[in-house]
């Protein structure tokens, strides 16, 4: 496939050649390509990078994506970068320094810029002056403790940082966490690393000897171990060193691979030095940062490859953290106060306000709201409420003002005018008896002012009585409707049946008056608007509440809207019946007549018997009175009592 490539690319440049114009543009974009980063102002440089373990330590992995991510950042170079991987997982007798040959053969002619070293088995290989492999490189180096490197002496061009292993401050914090241990378990494998650091580590815990029961669990297959870790004593803790390799040869390539299946199978807690291993289900400890050590390296690699010399920059030692993973915390149910100060928890799980802070905020602000708008709400209901009320107190007040107003005026007419038109009329009778027969002409003229007279009180009169009804206040209200109906009969000479049945004899004045003053507006509006010729008016009990009823057979009207247009009558009637809690309704059909009906509550008096029922036509004369006539009504007017009450 490359061959073929290439065949196509000679083709196309010998096809270039035919047309020179076009030859030269490409040459110059192909130059342009190449001399992009020259011209930008970036520098190609060289790295090697050594790597111990290669993919197999999440520790290295850390430090590498760290150093990439620092140059890929960093405008003022482009970087090549060479890999290498001893892989010491593998290396057996004088592995070392095979490898430290072919890395000679392979890099003795290519100018290297930077080499990068990583874990105590790259540093050794290079380390030494006097069997230095690349004597004028800078190296910076790290993922090592200083413990891990035998006898190495120091080199001008060496760089970098040494992390601190220091098991006993994991153990003393395992302790401070559980001090009813008794028994340690170290668990390590038999790689030539992993064995190195459990080397490193006894040496450390020896002065533990005399305090706890210390147990190497180094040699022994996973299966084994396993099976050891389910059936540790009471009282005990585990501390994780590094595992790619049992006693009978079975390789586990990485962390992630060996150490769940170790804490699954511990039943007690397991403590860690590294911080890669948090999350894995370690508890954590006094651990290695190897992002630390990434943010170290990083920043050197910057400096020598800016221009920096390595003897300028101090070898530093970064010291391990305290780290532990609040999860498994929980789980042991260990006490997160007895950590030391300043120690990193990880892997906390949030509170649910945490979690959920500007959900519950907002829902909050929400609630609030919607309460402060039903608050509102329900003070602006209050306020409708109340001026609901206030307006029916003020409708009623109203009505009785209106009331009150037409008694005053009906009193006044009847006490002022009607008795000055009495004695008018009396007098004229007087002055007409005494004048002679002869005087014919005289006599008739006072005849005619004694009629006029006499027809103008009974106008005065029948007016009082459409102001204030005094019938309806000494009679009731039977004798104060069929009196009024009576009166509208003989007046708009139009037929009004009125009929009452079961009826009580004392009613309460309200009730009393509301429905005689319904009977009022609704025949004058059957006698305005429908143009009927009948009319009736009927009261009965029905159920304890008083049923009025008033009907005709006049043209009707539409009930959508045609209630409403026909003004302030049927408003009035509607308000006076809701003023003593009753209830007002209205049918009607165009040509078939309309018909009210109110129902009003009463508490009849407990002496008052049923009236009998009354039904028929109410018929009324009205007369052109002679003399006698006149003063008949004349002494009428003049009667008090009996002007209020008659019709």
């Amino acid at each position: 496939m490359q061959r073929e490539d290439l065949s196509r690319c000679a083709t196309s440049t010998i096809g270039f050649y035919r047309r020179p114009v076009a030859t030269w543009i490409v040459l110059a974009a192909l130059w342009l390509v190449c001399c992009a980063p020259f011209l930008q102002g970036q520098a190609r440089k060289h790295v090697l990078m050594i790597n111990e373990l290669g993919q197999s330590h999440p520790g290295p992995v850390v430090v590498t994506n760290l150093i990439l991510s620092a140059l890929h950042s960093d405008p003022r170079f482009q970087v090549e970068f060479h890999w290498e991987n001893l892989d010491s997982i593998y290396l057996l007798g004088d592995s070392l320094n095979e490898q430290r040959d072919l890395l000679v053969r392979k890099y003795q002619h290519r100018k290297l810029d930077l080499i990068v070293l990583l874990g105590p088995d790259p540093i050794r290989l290079l380390g030494e002056p006097a069997n230095a492999v690349f004597p004028d490189v800078p190296v910076v180096f790290c993922c090592s403790a200083p413990g891990q490197i035998d006898q190495m002496s120091p080199h001008p061009q060496f760089t970098g940082s040494w992390f601190q292993l220091e098991p006993t401050k994991t153990v003393d914090v395992a302790l401070r966490l559980l001090p009813k241990t008794h028994n340690l378990f170290v668990i390590g494998g038999q790689s030539r690393y992993d064995r190195r650091l459990t080397a490193i580590v006894k040496a450390e815990l020896v002065s533990y000897e005399n305090k706890l029961n210390v147990t190497y669990l180094t040699d022994l297959p996973m299966n084994k171990l396993r099976e050891t870790l389910k059936h540790l004593p009471d009282n005990s803790i585990a501390l994780y060193l590094t595992f790619y390799k049992d006693v009978q040869g079975q390789e586990f390539l990485n962390a992630a691979e060996a150490l769940p299946l170790i804490v699954a199978a511990s039943n007690a807690p397991v403590f860690s030095i590294s911080d890669t291993y948090l999350g894995r289900g370690v508890v954590g400890g006094f651990v290695v940062s190897f992002e630390e050590q990434g943010k170290i390296a990083s920043r050197d690699v910057l400096d020598i490859l800016g221009g920096k010399l390595p003897q300028d920059i101090p070898i530093v030692h970064d010291p391990s953290i305290y780290m532990f993973d609040e999860r498994e915390l929980r789980r042991w149910k260990l006490d997160e106060s007895k950590l030391p100060a300043g120690s990193t928890i990880r892997f906390r799980q949030p509170t649910l306000w945490e979690e959920h802070k500007w959900t519950l905020l907002t829902g909050s602000l929400i609630i609030v709201g919607l309460g402060l708008l039903i608050i509102y709400l329900m003070f602006k209901q209050k306020q409708l409420k109340a001026s609901r009320k206030e307006q029916i107190r003020l409708g009623g007040m109203l009505i009785n003002a209106h009331e009150e107003e037409r008694k005053r005026l009906a009193a006044e007419i009847h006490d002022d005018f009607s008795q000055r038109l009495a004695v008018l009329s009396l007098g004229l009778e007087m002055a007409a008896e005494g004048i002679s027969e002869s005087l014919t002409e005289t006599n008739k003229q006072l005849h005619e002012l004694m009629n006029t007279a006499s027809e103008l009180g009974s106008d005065l009169h029948t007016l009082s009585h459409r102001l204030h009804s005094s019938t309806l206040e000494r009679l009731g209200l039977i004798a104060g409707v069929g009196s009024f109906c009576k009166e509208f009969n003989a007046q708009q000479r139009m037929q009004v049946e009125f009929s009452h049945q079961d009826m009580p004899l004392s009613v309460s004045p309200d009730v009393a008056l509301c429905l005689f003053r319904v009977v009022q507006e609704g025949l004058r509006n059957v006698q305005k608007h429908s143009g009927a010729a009948h009319a009736w008016v009927r009261l009965e009990m029905v159920y304890g509440m008083l049923h009025l009823s008033i009907s005709d057979d006049g043209a009707g009207f539409a009930l959508e809207g045609g209630a409403e247009r026909r003004g302030l009558g049927l408003w009035s009637m509607r308000e006076r019946v809701r003023l003593v809690a009753g209830r007002f309704e209205i049918h009607s059909e165009k040509q078939k007549g309309t018909r009210i009906d109110v129902w009003a509550p009463i508490e009849p008096n407990p002496e008052a018997t049923p009236s009998r029922p009354a039904v028929g036509p109410v018929s009324a004369s009205v007369a052109a009175s002679p003399l006698p006539a006149a003063s008949s009504a004349a002494r009428q007017l003049f009667t008090p009592d009996r002007s209020m009450g008659g019709t």
